[in-house]
């Protein structure tokens, strides 16, 4: 396909942050007397930002507003001391971006961590490739499938939606592109699964980072 520009997700998509994510929410969790949760569980608890990670991992009795918020803060502290500790880049995501930057591809993320998370995360981990604007959730940017950061991501780059090409791994990237106007791009080997993928608007599915060479010389 013709497109101008890439849109990726951030966890589950172009790193496996999972288990930073759910070592720091369970001894949130932990600390605030309540059970935790299996790694692979997270899987379907993060990717729609930190407060309902909170709603869905609090017991049900416990997700009133005042707990919620406690946990958030207790879970963003946690998270501030072991984010790197064994979040990486998926297998062939740098080969990838070596090849995208080689051929000039221009690329952004857009990711539903806190905007100072995101921004540190990429700075750190995906330095070596220059992704244009860089995007996390803030009093301006709301958490998708809100298409609000979507639009303005393509306006600041100069770049009509339809566009882009928008990578990511949850049902709620495939809704985000899809009512963006932008071609939505699943990952099979992130969070989620090929049903829920697919059941939100995913035009392709890809296993492996490579595969995407193929959909933009197609």
């Amino acid at each position: 396909m013709k497109c101008k520009a890439i849109i990726f997700d951030l966890d589950g998509t172009l790193l496996d942050t999972l288990d930073d994510l759910a070592d720091a929410n369970n001894q949130a969790l932990g600390e605030l007397g309540f059970p935790t949760h299996p790694v692979e569980d997270y899987k379907y608890h993060v990717g729609n930002g930190v407060r309902v990670l909170l709603e869905r991992t609090l017991p049900e009795n416990a997700r009133d507003d005042a707990m919620v918020e406690k946990g958030m803060a207790m879970m963003k502290q946690a998270y501030e001391k072991c984010w790197d500790n064994k979040t990486r880049p998926y297998a062939g995501v740098p080969e990838l971006l070596d090849e995208l930057a080689r051929r000039g591809v221009r690329m952004a993320v857009l990711s539903n961590k806190p905007h100072a998370y995101t921004c540190m995360i990429v700075d750190k981990l995906l330095a070596n490739w220059q992704f244009e604007e860089v995007w996390g959730v803030s009093d301006t940017v709301p958490p998708k499938p809100d298409t609000a950061g979507a639009f303005t991501l393509a306006e600041k780059m100069g770049i009509a939606p339809a566009d882009f090409l928008y990578l990511g791994d949850t049902g709620t990237d495939m809704e985000t592109a899809t009512a963006a106007g932008m071609f939505a791009v699943g990952v099979l080997w992130g969070f989620r699964t090929a049903d829920e993928l697919n059941q939100n608007g995913a035009k392709v599915l890809l296993s492996q980072p490579a595969e995407l060479l193929g959909v933009l010389d197609d």
